[in-house]
């Protein structure tokens, strides 16, 4: 059944908040995916703080028309549109839609969309590389910490060396 014009407006409003919000949009097929496995998608994307929504191309366009995002003419992506949005990380819906896209043959990548620019399906897969921003952070981390806690091992060492000094000492002269 064909939606109305204020269905249709209320997509396009819903697509528009989405598309303010987000800090990345990865494209997809998701023809021949069952509403089980659809549904799979979509929680394992709220899961990773994003969202998967079915959307026609032409609601997408007339979106699209009033963002920053450049390059981007859903039309000429091919089969059905599914549209993935990262709200929280950049990464996080490469991530999840690149491992799905491995466990179901039935969905393609179609490309993204990362700081208002539209990406292809190669920079997608090298996008869903990446370490996570929990990961990176903790790596930053992990490099602050290491000279603090080798020079805290140093000043143990320290310690460690009087203190059998002074037991030594002790020994001698009990």
């Amino acid at each position: 059944m064909a939606k109305t014009k204020q269905q249709k407006d209320v997509i396009v409003a819903d697509l528009k908040e989405k598309l303010a919000r987000t800090k990345a949009i990865v494209f997809g097929d998701y023809y021949g995916l069952s509403v089980g496995e659809v549904e799979t998608l979509r929680r394992s994307l709220r899961e990773n703080g994003g969202e998967f929504v079915v959307t026609k191309k032409s609601l997408l366009n007339v979106a699209l028309k009033d963002s920053d995002i450049d390059g981007v003419n859903a039309k000429e992506l091919p089969g059905g549109l599914g549209v993935a949005f990262g709200f929280e990380d950049e990464v996080a819906p490469a991530k999840v839609l690149a491992e799905f896209s491995k466990e179901h043959e039935a969905f393609t990548l179609n490309g993204g969309v990362l700081e208002g620019k539209f990406i292809g399906n190669d920079q997608v897969v090298a996008l869903a590389k990446l370490p996570s921003k929990d990961e990176l952070i903790a790596k930053v981390v992990g490099s602050i910490k290491a000279p603090i806690t080798g020079f805290v091992g140093v000043m143990k060492g320290n310690l460690r060396n009087i203190v059998g000094v002074l037991n030594a000492i002790k020994e001698t002269k009990v």
